[in-house]
């Protein structure tokens, strides 16, 4: 094959993992040229190490020995340094950070956050620290070197200098998911215990986009649940894991019944979880805390929507107040409608139901009424109609609303102090279980 071909890395690995087949990830790795060997004891990597080297040379490919490394406690691979400890970042790649001179324009701040970023699973909250060097690379805004770009600057250079090791994950083993917001970022962490200590596997962050910075403070802390939790998906998707936050409204979470708009998706996304949320004390929560946390107001409603008992603040409207707000108009409306009143004359004189006859020339409506005349019946002074719902419930007595009242009545159930602002098709449904 061709060098320099734009699909040559590409074709040569999937000949690779062709070779390598049913051997990666039990008992190699591999990306393009670079295998990397593993095994528990001397023993199983003598087997892997065999197996690997068969499948080299019956696919007639050629290792150049100087370039080989055998028996091997800790490698560079892909610009890390891989032990039985764990995975942390290859010095020598860091020396280059190091040594980054303070970039002069656009294109050497995108070089040095290129870098960097390659590493940012080892830095706590790295999107907030590089926010204002991300700023700077924007379109239209005009490069300026001030003190928070140099301060991201070396705080960045500082934080991959000092790097934690980062522990493997351990599929025997419940996971840990520490998650946090702040004003201008989410922050979440992943880990195990290990006896007394908790290794940390994976760290994770993000800006916030200037709409996710006007939530309050419930939604942000929630929005930071979901992110962390559909990073870390590949590890706890299927199993149960321990969910840590340190702010308490959170803790309604699996309780809340009756989640609206995008509250209500999320907590559709949190159901292909399975997790037990804690509540611990900013504190205690040193692993992912934010930069800053702020109270929220005293009325916002995410915060406020914490179901323990089943309690419900409500607006009363009295039903004796309905009835004498409705009775005289409704009655006087009746008497008016021209549809109508044939119908009501009728049921007041207790009279039979009439000869088609009588209804033939009248309109269309009264006819309707008509053919209906075993479900009508006056109740306090008002023409009523019985009606059983399509799921079998008892009859309901529906007042008939003449058309110059219908108006009234959607205002009634939609902007009234009653209503409660519902859809068209909810504020519908109130509406015919009372009014025909």
């Amino acid at each position: 094959m061709p060098f320099g071909l734009c699909n040559a890395p590409a074709t040569f690995e999937r000949l690779m993992e062709l070779v390598l087949t049913g051997l990666i990830g039990d008992a190699c790795l591999v990306y393009l040229d670079d295998i990397i060997i593993v095994g528990r004891t001397f023993e199983e990597h003598l087997q892997n190490l065999e197996r690997v080297l068969m499948k080299i040379q019956s696919a007639n490919l050629k290792l150049i020995p100087k370039k080989c490394s055998l028996f091997k406690r800790q490698v560079s691979f892909l610009g890390y340094v891989v032990s039985e400890e764990g995975i942390r970042t290859d010095p020598e790649k860091i020396a280059a950070v190091k040594e980054w001179p303070v970039p002069k324009d656009k294109t050497q701040v995108r070089a040095f956050l290129g870098l960097c970023s390659y590493y940012r699973r080892f830095v706590k909250n790295f999107a907030d620290i590089a926010k204002p060097l991300h700023k700077l690379t924007e379109e239209k805004r005009h490069f300026c070197w001030d003190e928070s770009c140099d301060i991201a600057f070396q705080e960045l250079k500082n934080r991959l200098c000092k790097t934690p090791i980062l522990g493997y994950p351990d599929a025997g083993k419940e996971f840990i998911v520490d998650t946090d917001a702040s004003d201008i970022g989410l922050g979440g962490v992943l880990s195990q215990r290990n006896g007394d200590q908790e290794i940390v596997i994976a760290y994770f962050s993000k800006s916030l986009s200037k709409p996710e910075r006007n939530y309050c403070v419930t939604r942000r802390e929630l929005l930071a649940v979901v992110k962390s939790l559909q990073h870390f998906s590949k590890y706890l998707l299927g199993r149960k894991f321990h969910l840590r936050t340190d702010h308490a409204a959170l803790k309604w979470l699996l309780q809340f019944k009756n989640p609206e708009g995008q509250v209500a998706r999320w907590i559709e996304l949190l159901q292909e979880y399975d997790f037990v949320i804690e509540h611990r004390s900013g504190k205690s929560h040193g692993n992912a805390d934010a930069l800053s946390r702020r109270p929220c107001p005293e009325d916002c409603k995410h915060c406020t929507r914490q179901e323990g008992k089943e309690v419900v603040s409500v607006r009363m409207l009295r039903t004796d107040q309905l009835s004498n707000e409705w009775k005289d108009s409704l009655q006087h409306a009746q008497q008016e409608d021209s549809d109508i009143k044939p119908i009501l004359e009728w049921m007041k004189a207790s009279a039979p139901k009439p000869k088609w006859s009588d209804v033939s020339a009248m309109s269309s409506t009264t006819k309707s009424y008509w053919a209906q005349w075993d479900s009508l019946l006056i109740q306090d002074g008002v023409l009523c109609r019985k009606w059983e719902n399509g799921r079998g419930d008892r009859c309901h007595l529906q007042m008939v609303v003449p058309k110059a009242k219908v108006p009234d009545v959607l205002q009634l159930y939609h902007s009234s102090s009653s209503g409660g602002h519902l859809g068209v098709k909810r504020t519908l449904l109130k509406v015919r279980e009372r009014f025909y």
